[in-house]
């Protein structure tokens, strides 16, 4: 499913390769509460250019760990949804907003 990649052997490094950028993570932490349309996401995200999110979506997308729905409305309409794969990814997230807030608390 990584798409133009190559597979990596290690299981760490095809993980990282997939979600290894900080916009990529906060785009599914979001998704996890269910699907958005394009400007709640840009909304949500602080200081992402359109830019930006469009490539990490379309990304993601063709990782297969999202869906896009296009809707044939005028102005057209695009909502992103996590599918199986990338729900799957839910208890990695949480395990890493845990570790965070334990980081976060002992640094103070």
């Amino acid at each position: 499913m990584i798409s133009n990649k190559k597979i990596l052997d290690c299981p760490v490094a095809t993980t990282v390769s997939l979600i290894g950028n900080k916009w990529k993570l906060l785009i599914i932490r979001d998704l996890f509460s269910g699907t958005k349309r394009f400007g709640e996401l840009r909304k949500s995200l602080d200081g992402i250019s359109q830019r930006v999110l469009t490539e990490n979506l379309r990304s993601l997308e063709s990782d297969g760990l999202l869906d896009r729905k296009v809707f044939a409305e005028v102005p057209p309409r695009v909502e992103y949804s996590l599918n199986e794969t990338g729900l799957s990814l839910q208890p990695i997230i949480a395990a890493m907003a845990e570790w965070g807030t334990n980081y976060k608390n002992n640094q103070s």
